[in-house]
């Protein structure tokens, strides 16, 4: 097996999802995290979106609570978050 078989979500569709993305605060990774979600969700109310600065200010974490409509969808959102140069770390 190449561990690529396709295996049931465990999710119901539709349904809210939280995102959250890191990056460095002065690089710009909001703007761009934020394009790459309304890609996937062109509806995408920003008001559902939370950040926090780390104590000392040089992280930023930001929760995207998106309305999943698939698995797919899902995972077509993370490969391009976590091919983002910006962005350091993706769950």
């Amino acid at each position: 097996m190449c561990g690529m078989e396709e295996r049931p979500s465990l999710l119901a569709f539709p349904c809210d999802f939280p995102i959250k993305a890191m990056g460095r605060v002065d690089s710009g990774f909001e703007s761009r995290a934020l394009a790459i979600v309304r890609r996937h969700v062109p509806d995408f109310d920003p008001q559902s979106m939370r950040t926090a600065v780390s104590r000392k200010g040089n992280y930023l974490s930001i929760t995207f609570v998106i309305p999943a409509d698939s698995q797919e969808q899902l995972d077509a959102i993370y490969i391009e978050l976590t091919a983002c140069e910006d962005l350091l770390m993706v769950l």
